[in-house]
């Protein structure tokens, strides 16, 4: 039997404040008071609407040491009549609107409690400070959930502080050959931290599908044209705050939107590529660079201060969370945003930003589109954000870890992938040979089963970091909802340039503290976005964060690690 909580906040006039909701299905509630307390808090969101934590470190280094021999699981198999019977309790980050039903709907999790002998207790908020909040506050109240998904600087701190369990034993090739379908083993060995195998990475695409979305019913109400660098986006930016693009004689549009989620700078301006600034982590000119403390980001910091001075950018962009700033933009409020997803603004996702808004104005029209198409968007996919076992789960019940590992694995497999991703066969989609098709009789059966049923599918997607790939597992999809339109906005974004990536992921210093350094480099920002008159202070701090809190030790450590994967020279 299942218990779910679901949990959602905003920030307002700079103070959290956390609003409970909870679905529970066939047992009672399980409730736990939130008490505020430091979070180690995500970086905005690289993948906007459902994108991956931006401010997640990729990290990697030590290999893993030899795993145990054990049986391996099938895929296919059920869970044997003998199996003890497990409560696993998750906590996860999930979309604010993503909720499990009450009674049978729930097929997925129906699917793994029999299958493998479990009673879930799945809690998940959005991404942000709030489910940082409560993530702290379980595992200091010594209820550390079996699995979580923290980002990468977080991680780091829960190994520092012993929280985490090694996944030496449980996370091989011979246990999991399904999620090895999907990470290599030099990614896991590179994805090691403290010289510890106690996180693993969620399955990442190797395709980006980041683009700035914009309005184009809009821009055809202006007669004006698609912005294709730039100085064309600002002055489109301009345009749809200062004349009226809805036509409804109001004065309540806002050229831009983002996220901040209460503590950090948004990726989604474009001031971070206008000044050379582009991903997570870059090379230039054979040198690597921490894009979020560069020299450079005075200029960014600038940039967005001059958007708020004159109103251009959505003034609560700051304090949203999760994919309120999606809402937002759907409600008619903004005509540009950034989206991650591959389907965030296609005809055929029912849940997309181009259906909510045409909604509400059948003239809703989201294209993508980007400033910097030819010269570089981003950066090639890394694994970014990891799952972990808690140390004191491994320590009172081992058999846990061994059954999450096989329940992850089935996850990972053509079965599980199918089943999260796509529904229930002959009920939401066909299958011949490795070909799988949905029509919108499909569609129409999935809305009805799972969007209207809380939109539960995304809960299951936590292992999944946006747009996963059937092609790994050897299956081709046939989507008869998808239009011209969809398949026009997939090729618009595949033309844009990606730059390369690292190469590899890379591990702080043994006992550097990165989210502590993070922290430190957030309120540094923050201080001067909004509490100095310009951002002519940020190199002084940028010393400072370079000296005083080891961020050259860092970067010295993540040079050396990748010239001996041969990135730079």
């Amino acid at each position: 039997m299942m218990r779910h909580t679901s949990l959602h906040g905003r920030y307002k006039e700079g103070l959290e404040n956390i609003y409970g909701r909870s679905r529970t299905m066939n047992i009672a509630k399980w409730k736990l008071t939130l008490a505020g307390m430091l979070a180690f808090s995500l970086v905005a969101s690289a993948c906007s609407g459902g994108g991956t934590d931006a401010g997640t470190e990729p990290a990697g280094g030590t290999e893993p040491a030899a795993p145990q021999e054990t049986p391996t699981a099938s895929e296919s198999e059920p869970a044997e009549p003998e199996m003890e019977r497990l409560e696993l309790k998750w906590f996860f980050p999930a979309a604010a609107d993503a909720v499990l039903p009450e009674g049978e709907a729930d097929f997925i999790g129906k699917a793994i409690e029999e299958k493998f002998n479990v009673d879930l207790v799945i809690e998940n908020a959005p991404s942000g400070p709030d489910y940082d909040n409560k993530l702290n506050l379980l595992i200091a109240s010594g209820d550390a959930p079996d699995m979580f998904i923290s980002s990468g600087a977080n991680s780091q701190k829960y190994i520092l502080d012993g929280v985490t369990a090694d996944l030496t034993p449980y996370v091989t090739p011979a246990k999991m050959p399904n999620y090895f379908k999907w990470i290599s083993e030099v990614e896991l060995q590179r994805y090691s931290v403290e010289g510890k195998f106690e996180r693993s990475p969620l399955i990442f695409p190797r395709s980006v599908y980041r683009s700035y979305y914009i309005r184009k019913d809009w821009l055809d109400n202006l007669g004006l044209s698609m912005p294709t660098n730039y100085e064309e986006t600002m002055e489109v930016i301009r345009a749809f705050t200062f004349n009226d693009p809805d036509q409804n004689g109001k004065n309540d549009t806002y050229g831009l939107t983002a996220v901040g989620n209460g503590t950090s700078l948004s990726y989604d301006f474009p001031h971070w590529i206008q000044n050379d600034l582009v991903g997570a982590f870059m090379i230039r000119d054979n040198k690597l660079v921490d894009v979020q403390s560069d020299l450079n980001v005075q200029h960014v910091i600038q940039g967005i201060k001059d958007m708020m001075a004159e109103g251009t950018v959505d003034p609560d962009w700051f304090l949203l969370k999760g994919t309120e700033h999606v809402d937002k933009a759907a409600g008619g409020k903004a005509g540009i945003i950034v989206g991650g997803n591959k389907t965030f603004a296609f005809d055929s996702d029912p849940v997309s930003i181009q259906n909510k808004s045409k909604a509400l104005n059948p003239n809703a029209n989201w294209l993508p589109f980007h400033p910097f198409a030819e010269t570089g968007t981003w950066t090639h996919n890394l694994p970014e954000a990891p799952f972990m076992f808690a140390k004191t789960t491994a320590e009172e019940s081992p058999a846990k870890l061994e059954r999450m590992a096989q329940i992850i694995d089935w996850m990972s497999s053509e079965e599980g992938f199918l089943l999260i991703n796509y529904g229930i066969e002959g009920k939401h989609y066909t299958r011949s040979g490795n070909t799988i098709t949905v029509s919108q009789a499909h569609l129409d059966a999935l809305q009805k089963d799972v969007v209207e049923q809380g939109n539960f599918q995304l809960v299951y997607r936590f292992l999944y970091s946006n747009n996963p790939e059937p092609e790994v597992l050897g299956l081709e999809i046939i989507d008869e909802r998808m239009t011209d339109r969809d398949r026009d906005i997939v090729a618009t974004i595949q033309s844009y340039k990606l730059l390369p990536s690292i190469g590899t992921n890379v591990a702080p210093p043994p006992g550097f503290n990165l989210a502590d350094f993070r922290k430190k480099m957030r309120e540094l920002q923050v201080q001067v976005l909004f509490d100095e008159p310009d951002a002519s202070n940020w190199p002084k701090y940028h010393e400072q964060l370079m000296t005083e809190y080891g961020g050259q030790a860092m970067l010295d450590t993540y040079t050396e690690q990748i010239k001996a994967a041969g990135v730079i020279q």
